[in-house]
């Protein structure tokens, strides 16, 4: 998650607030010393971090609350509702509509990282099935067009441009009319940037938005230049009328806060955050679910939305019965992480479960997490039909056989089916819950709320989980760090034990189909490819 520390500090200081026997004028003046010192370390422009410690002294007086009222959630919703306001600027985006022509023009300084933005903005509405164009009218960087060519090429985008012709405005409005008598929904413009801002620059910025008369320009803004993208958005905005803004680099830098603050300052809104390098690595921004994410809070709204586009729990209506009745087989462990990679990063989706720990799945290890569940469901290919669906028990040579068929070792397996006996207990636990069931034991109430209010059963799920068995996906460190915690503390939960018979170290092995009998699970494969 973005500017994770910050996020962890904040967090850690309104922990303290509620741990607090007395609620008085000290404790309040404590916390909003931490919070302070922690928003300018993030490179908060420092009136905007004291306009905000003032509006919270401001409506929170202790001395003026009526009996009654809980102190610690009036500061509480103080400290979040002033930390939303700092990213909310009363401006509205431009809201692209489909069925016509949004012609977005791209504007920025050189290597802020717009050429790449515009192909993560592009494939971000291709995926929302917009039909969506590039045009290259960034004549002035040597292989601006050659990069935006690739990268179109890669997210499979038509694109616009010209190896021979020098002016950006001939080649911008020659490709938006092209787009536009095809009918594209979307047109993005490339134009070009300079390493500082320039007169020429801001010229040639004027003359392409006049040949193509954008619906949008968005300003991309690199973050890690801190407070110095305040100057930046603001000569920008006073030029071409700097409609949104997309931030850049924002994966974890220490100066991300600067550049958050700086174009709310300017009051332009923010409508997507980069988080990596790669195509998926973009968020739409909203500044209550974004403050909620960095406060450890989650983002339930979000998750269920995500939940309810993807589909997720209408793929497959046998699966909801077998949940209500709190079964669930590998076949479902299957489909259920195929839900969560379509739902993009693995970090982001652990970041809307209000309770988990802060940085479960580090930055950076994301992809290598993504590739761990890749590699499970290669495991769940080799298993047979009847090891799907929970009916044959998974012995030492089955699970031999498992681990030759997707090309790993024992100890992945093992992983696997700890994996499954935890999402297994936890589907139980939903199971059982009779705010969501009724006592015959049908399925007719879950159905009704996963459709209606999967908001409500995302809470429900995500009581249930088990953060170490999260943690398992999330790269080689957390991997090995949750099997040296796991081998290292006795027989608690029988994994210790199960590495020792699977791996087939020490003296003999123990009567495998008891200790089975309490992984019991079926597999998750498309087909079963073994018998």
């Amino acid at each position: 998650m973005v500017l994770a520390d910050l996020g962890g500090q904040i967090s850690s200081a309104l922990q303290n607030l509620q741990n607090s026997t007395v609620i008085d004028e000290t404790v309040l003046n404590d916390l909003l010393k931490t919070i302070t010192i922690s928003l300018m370390r993030a490179d908060v422009n420092v009136q905007l971090v004291k306009k905000l410690r003032d509006s919270i002294l401001q409506e929170v007086k202790l001395d003026e609350l009526a009996s009654g009222i809980n102190k610690r959630r009036a500061i509480q919703r103080a400290v979040f509702d002033n930390l939303v306001q700092l990213l909310s600027p009363a401006k509205e985006p431009y809201r692209p509509k489909k069925g016509r022509s949004n012609v977005v023009m791209f504007v920025g300084l050189q290597g802020s990282g717009k050429t790449t933005t515009i192909a993560k903005y592009a494939k971000w509405f291709k995926r929302k099935h917009w039909n969506c164009g590039m045009v290259c009218a960034d004549t002035f960087r040597a292989g601006a067009f050659d990069q935006l060519k690739q990268n179109a090429t890669r997210i499979k985008v038509p694109f616009y441009g010209s190896y021979t012709e020098a002016d950006p405005v001939v080649i911008a409005r020659e490709g938006v009319e092209q787009f536009k008598k095809q009918n594209f929904d979307m047109i993005i413009v490339d134009t070009s940037g300079r390493h500082k801002q320039s007169d020429d620059l801001f010229e040639e910025m004027v003359r392409v938005r006049d040949a193509v008369q954008p619906d949008e320009i968005v300003f991309v803004m690199d973050s890690t230049i801190g407070q110095a993208a305040r100057d930046q958005a603001q000569a920008f905005s006073d030029s071409v009328d700097v409609g949104s803004v997309i931030i850049t680099k924002l994966d974890g830098h220490a100066r991300g806060g600067g550049a958050l603050s700086a174009v709310a300052a300017t009051g332009s809104p923010i409508i997507f955050i980069g988080t990596g390098e790669h195509f998926d690595d973009i968020e739409p921004f909203d500044a209550r679910s974004f403050i909620k994410r960095l406060l450890g809070m989650g983002d339930l709204e979000s998750l269920a939305d995500e939940m309810k586009s993807k589909g997720v729990f209408d793929q497959n209506p046998d699966m909801i019965k077998r949940m209500s009745q709190g079964l669930f087989s590998f076949r479902d462990m299957y489909q259920q992480f195929e839900s969560v990679k379509s739902m993009g990063p693995l970090g982001r989706v652990m970041s809307m479960i209000p309770g988990l720990p802060q940085g479960l799945v580090q930055k950076g290890q994301e992809r290598e997490g993504q590739e761990r569940i890749q590699r499970f469901t290669y495991m769940m290919d080799s298993m047979n039909e009847l090891e799907m669906d929970g009916i044959a028990e998974i012995d030492r040579p089955r699970a031999e056989r498992i681990a030759r068929g997707a090309g790993c070792n024992l100890m992945e397996v093992g992983l696997l089916l700890k994996s499954h006996q935890q999402m297994a207990q936890m589907v139980g636990n939903l199971g059982k819950n009779k705010l969501i069931n009724k006592a015959d034991g049908s399925d007719a109430k879950l159905q009704q709320q996963l459709k209606r209010n999967p908001q409500m059963v995302a809470q429900k799920l995500a009581k249930s989980m088990d953060p170490k068995m999260l943690q398992q996906m999330g790269g080689a460190q957390n991997l090995l760090k949750m099997m040296q915690s796991m081998s290292g503390g006795g027989g608690g939960d029988g994994f210790a034990e199960m590495m020792q018979n699977l791996g087939g170290g020490g003296g003999g092995t123990p009567d495998m189909n008891a200790m089975m009998r309490r992984m019991r699970g079926g597999g998750g494969g498309r087909r079963g490819r073994r018998r």
